[in-house]
């Protein structure tokens, strides 16, 4: 079983196109499927009324909605993201929802230059692993915040201990070969060494991290996924679907039927669930 994914590697650039258009395809079942982390994610940052917030990689703007509710009126919140798609759809989710304290921009979070001023709190949901230049983005994520403002994040454990993934990779590894893995290229593992995660917050400037594990279950591709629903989403929406791409009908086939297999041990009266494992960051800039 392989320590971590071995899928190539995922760079920024890529979720203003593909990717973005396949998150907002599916945008229910990825945000239903992450939804206890992002929950969990938001108790921890525990925001007040009043605070400049920027959400980093804030897909289709439901973290955003939600971190508006909590600052209030008297806030700001301003999501960031490199996927016009997404942008696109946070911006008319705002619109509908009349939050009058949120907006969006389209931009690389690892190069953006805001104006006004500096932000109280940054926060991101499973959005600070695609950096090209991790180093160079997190400084670029201090020059963000303002002296003794904080940063809260969460990123995945690594695959091993996130049974979801472990368990679907030793399926397709039977199947073909899996590529060397890349220790912290760009991907959903990239923040997978809580040492690593450390080292990129202090040579950025921040100081006072911490880090806190979630354990939980978590249902693939959302509530009320079947087996076979929660195979197609992973087949069609996610990275892992890729290594796929040059094996032939016949052995997609046989791994989606072996996936199903493995989803309906797992299903119960609410979805696939499967055990899961992230980080939960913050840190004091």
């Amino acid at each position: 079983m392989p320590e971590r994914p071995t899928t190539d590697s995922l760079p920024a650039e890529q979720w203003a196109g593909e990717m973005g258009e396949k998150w907002l395809k599916h945008l229910d079942r990825f945000e239903g499927m992450i939804a206890p982390i992002g929950e969990a994610l938001m108790t921890y940052a525990a925001f007040r009324p009043g605070q400049r917030v920027a959400d980093v990689g804030c897909g289709a703007g439901a973290t955003s909605l939600d971190i508006a509710q909590q600052v209030g009126r008297e806030g700001e919140v301003i999501g960031i993201d490199i996927s016009p798609q997404l942008v696109d759809a946070a911006a008319r989710r705002a619109q509908a929802a009349k939050a009058d304290n949120v907006s969006f921009r389209c931009a690389d979070a690892a190069v953006i230059r805001m104006e006004g001023p500096r932000f109280d709190r940054l926060f991101s949901r499973f959005g600070l692993m695609f950096f090209a230049d991790p180093m160079a983005a997190f400084a670029n994520l201090h020059r963000l915040v303002r002296p003794g403002g904080r940063i809260d994040f969460c990123a995945w454990a690594p695959a091993r201990e996130n049974m979801w993934v472990a368990q679907m990779m030793a399926i397709i590894g039977q199947h073909v070969e899996l590529p060397a893995p890349v220790p912290r290229a760009p991907g959903p593992f990239a923040l997978e060494d809580p040492d690593y995660i450390r080292e990129l917050l202090g040579r950025g400037g921040f100081a006072d991290v911490h880090i806190d594990s979630w354990n939980g279950d978590q249902l693939v591709a959302g509530a009320g996924a079947s087996a076979r629903q929660a195979t197609d989403f992973v087949s069609d929406a996610m990275s892992f679907g890729r290594l796929l791409d040059n094996a032939g009908p016949g052995v997609r086939e046989e791994v989606n039927a072996q996936l199903t297999a493995l989803f309906t041990r797992y299903h119960d009266a609410e979805g696939v669930r499967m055990s899961a494992k992230a980080l939960l960051v913050s840190a004091i800039a």
